[in-house]
């Protein structure tokens, strides 16, 4: 199929002209108040030029977020180019005067208390509606600097606690005065309190006093001359460098209870509670046996559960100071086991300074189980096919093994994959696979790990094993027993995995098909050589916004070695692969009230460093990386990419086997998502793709001339495909339908790979007569990235 796009650029270009010669604005206006001017666009201009161009940015959008609701004119995007406002409100200056006071507050508390603001107003006619921009510019003046900080606690018990903590005071002399500084202050003086005991402070307790009496004006002169003098100074010193004084003080203490500083007593367990218990009857309740060691008491009925794994979360300990940091993290680390639904605490005083922690703890279903079904569809490129994937997988988990909150998951899967539109053997795949994992609430190491222990959050030991048998029918047949022993935790929004030993035996048959494969394209044979893995890894993933609720950032890094240590035998130099491979990858998205940015970018590399012939020079190919598929580069199938630029596997007709894999790895993707039609929960929005990458070998290799990374040939080796899509959004899951073009194929003839702008092709034809679809369609569950 052609399309004459020089012909289409000419109708849009020419179609674009025609709406705004007809006076067709981009911004459309429903209801709007008849004969009134109404609210069209509000601004705010920030003066001055004090801030950087980034603090300058942040607080404009923060000002613009202080508008009064009835100076808001609220825009809902429309068929992607256009917006509408409906019902804006009518202009009114006690609005506008609402609006000046409310960014009069928002610069006071970021310390400017002698700004200034002038408004102004803009009436446009357009087709009688008196559409109305309202400005407000902004003179922030200069920022108050605090001249002095005092602690002055009236309680000679919480100034005495609090003495050794006041050199870390976020208020210093010079510092900018601001509401949040101080609010910061505060917190930092309740969470210093409340991590030595003093569970009953509050921050109410606490404030801040300010002085902003110039010293100047205590001294007045009798004389009327030197008074107007005096005034005039302290006036021109307040405007150039205000500064003022901050005195913290607490309230009058009415309950004496605040100020006693409690110590942990001891720790009681309900394991076996449900959510409907009442805890005043669980506390009174004496049919519950009891078992205690030292400070720590399990009361239970069955006996299901060990007191091991309580106390491993527990981080508070009998003599111990009360420690909120240190309350709330247990409280999370129990949580976070999986054995338990919820988990809540209640303190309970005693003796005076003695507190009691009590833990309810809400028993999850020991055994659970799911069944799922899974189908995809892969369309090949090159030869007539329609593969057809079906699976089904089923999953046991006990939460409770050996009554030490061990969980267990068993999983079994199997599934095919049917040719269904050729005239050849329906059956193309068999897979089958069996896993065990085990759980352990602690690390499991053979020595201490002292202090760093209490930095870890989340922590656990994995042990997994896994066999898993794959058939490709008259291709290959692959065995391969996977078992791993691995750690992983947490500390703030930062997840590690860390396995010391994992150990992969594969067993694969060649077939006629595969081999038949080989004798056209020989540099494959390397990568299907049989041999195993003995290796280690570590893997870091971080999360976190940005400076607004809108940006949201992944970053995930690892590095797996194999073979430096059983390597160095040689008797099992022919058996066991030696590589390093590693993998980075950053996502970024901005989200807007309808509409979303999203961006990825991946790099990995594979490079097998041993010099046995047996082994070969190149990475496995289960370790291999590929592109396309409904998560890559989307105008490919699924391993259909690459390598580089070479066209050896174009070259391929006889076997329906294709798959290209590489030792390396670059791909970049970009995708601008907003949504069409919202019914209720359910939500079908649309999206423009542009995807960016390639799959490399590291070595060059004679017989598949430029399958290597070479960076001056990096240009033409990238692929780039663009497309679009309608995703179908049910809240608890998400499907999509992708279409991808090809619009730059390194294994393309053209200079470049570049497709003809002005001839645009679906399919084409290559010079060696194999036709080649330059589209695709991607069925994917959940979102790309």
């Amino acid at each position: 199929m052609y399309l004459k796009t020089t012909r289409r650029y000419h109708l849009l270009l020419m179609f674009l002209l025609f709406l705004g010669a007809c006076g067709i604005e981009k911004v459309s206006v429903k209801n709007p108040p008849l004969n009134k001017p109404f609210v069209f666009d509000n601004k705010v201009i920030l003066h001055n030029g004090q801030f950087s161009k980034s603090e300058k940015q942040k607080i404009t959008a923060e000002l613009n977020g202080q508008w009064d609701d009835s100076m808001i004119a609220r825009r809902a995007q429309r068929y992607l180019l256009f917006e509408e406002i409906k019902n804006p409100p009518v202009f009114d200056t006690a609005n506008l005067r609402r609006s000046q006071q409310f960014m009069k507050n928002y610069m006071n508390g970021r310390g400017f208390y002698y700004a200034n603001f002038r408004d102004s107003i803009k009436i446009d006619t357009f087709k009688q509606q008196l559409r109305t921009t309202v400005y407000m510019h902004v003179y922030p003046g200069k920022n108050v600097l605090i001249d002095s900080v005092s602690f002055s606690l009236s309680d000679s018990v919480l100034a005495a606690a609090l003495l050794p903590h006041q050199h870390k005071t976020l208020l210093k002399k010079g510092v900018p005065f601001s509401k949040q500084i101080i609010s910061s202050e505060l917190d930092r003086l309740i969470s210093v309190f409340q991590q030595n005991g003093f569970f009953k402070l509050s921050r109410d307790d606490l404030y801040a006093e300010i002085d902003t009496t110039d010293e100047a004006l205590l001294d007045i002169s009798l004389d009327i001359f030197e008074q107007a003098r005096q005034l005039e100074a302290v006036s021109k010193r307040r405007a150039e460098s205000p500064s003022w004084d901050v005195a913290i003080k607490n309230r009058a203490i009415n309950d004496s209870t605040k100020n006693i500083a409690y110590k942990i007593g001891k720790l009681i367990y309900y394991p076996e509670s449900k959510f409907t218990d009442i805890v005043d009857s669980l506390l009174v309740d004496t049919t519950f046996k009891s078992w205690q060691k030292d400070e720590f008491e399990i009361r239970y009925k069955e006996g299901n559960y060990n007191l091991g794994p309580l106390k491993e979360h527990t981080f508070l300990r009998k003599g111990m100071m009360y420690n909120e940091r240190l309350f709330f993290k247990s409280l999370n680390a129990l949580n976070e086991i999986g054995t338990w639904g919820q988990v809540d605490v209640r303190p309970k005083i005693r003796d005076k300074d003695t507190m009691d922690l009590y833990f309810f703890m809400s028993q999850e279903s020991k055994y659970n189980y799911s069944i799922d079904l899974e189908t995809s569809r892969n369309t090949s490129d090159i030869i007539g096919g329609n593969l057809v994937g079906i699976s089904s997988n089923f999953n046991f988990r006990n939460r409770n093994v050996w009554k030490s909150a061990i969980q267990s998951n068993t999983s079994l899967r199997a599934g095919v994959e049917l040719n269904v539109l050729q005239r050849t053997q329906l059956l193309q795949t068999v897979q089958m696979s069996a896993g065990h994992t085990f759980i352990f609430p602690k690390l499991i190491v053979p020595f201490k790990l002292g202090p760093i222990k209490d930095r870890m959050d989340a922590k656990r030991t994995l042990l997994s094993t896994n066999y898993a048998y794959t058939d490709r029918r008259n291709i290959f047949r692959l065995r391969s027993f996977i078992t791993s022993w691995g750690y992983e935790w947490k500390r703030g929004n930062n997840i590690w995995l860390y396995k010391p030993i994992s150990v992969e035996l594969y067993g694969l048959d060649t077939l006629p098909l595969l081999s038949e494969l080989f004798n056209q394209n020989p540099f494959l044979r390397l990568s299907f050589n049989t041999g195993n893995v003995i290796s280690q890894s570590i893997s870091y993933v971080k999360t976190f916004q940005g400076r607004t609720n809108r940006n949201n950032h992944y970053m995930r890094f690892g590095v797996e070695e194999a073979g430096s240590i059983m390597g160095a035998f040689p008797r099992l130099r022919s058996l066991i692969y030696r590589y390093v491979k590693t993998e980075a990858e950053y996502r970024y998205s901005y989200k807007l009230p309808q509409t979303e940015w999203a961006f990825r970018l991946f790099g990995g590399a594979g490079f097998n460093y041993s010099n046995d012939p047996t082994i070969g020079s190149v990475m496995p190919f289960f370790k291999q990386f590929a592109g396309g598929g409904p998560n890559s580069m989307r105008a490919w199938q699924l391993r259909q990419l690459g390598l580089g630029s070479s066209i050896a596997n174009d070259t391929i007709t006889t076997t329906t086997f294709r798959d290209r894999l590489g030792d390396m790895m670059l791909e970049a993707n970009l995708e601008y998502r907003f949504n069409l039609l919202t019914l209720g929960s359910f939500n079908i929005a649309s999206v423009f793709f542009a995807d960016i990458g390639n799959i490399w070998n590291i070595r060059k290799k004679d017989d598949n001339p430029n399958a290597e990374f070479n960076f001056r040939r990096l240009y033409k080796d990238l692929a780039v495909s663009v497309g679009t899509g309608i995703r179908f959004d049910f809240s608890y899951f998400l499907i999509r339908l992708d279409a991808g073009f090809k619009l730059k194929d390194p294994a393309r003839p053209t200079p470049n790979g570049w497709a003809d702008f002005k001839n645009l092709q679906f399919t084409e034809t290559r010079p060696n007569g194999v036709q080649v679809r330059n589209f695709a369609l991607q069925l994917g569950i959940g979102l790309p990235f």
